[in-house]
């Protein structure tokens, strides 16, 4: 089981949950439904990378994660995210 960085944010009545070792998305109506969601994106992708390793696999880079934790805003906002520590 590996350990992983995530960002969980509110969009549109959902939540999203971003992995940033890998850019993998998981999205849900809870903070913990998204969570649920990432692990199993996870888990599928990291047994798919096992047996193809020409995957491409990479941190989010942060213009990308600018974009993840603004897009939907007109306005600077005090909205607040949050980050966990997700066993995958």
């Amino acid at each position: 089981m590996d350990f992983f960085i995530v960002v969980l944010r509110s969009s549109s009545g959902y939540w999203v949950a971003l992995c940033l070792e890998n850019g993998i998305v998981g999205q849900g109506e809870t903070r913990d439904g998204a969570i649920a969601k990432l692990k199993e994106a996870i888990e599928s992708f990291q047994e798919v990378y096992k047996s193809e390793p020409d995957i491409h696999c990479a941190p989010v880079p942060i213009k990308e994660l600018h974009e993840f934790l603004t897009v939907e805003l007109q306005e600077p906002t005090s909205e607040i995210y949050e980050l966990r520590a997700v066993y995958a």
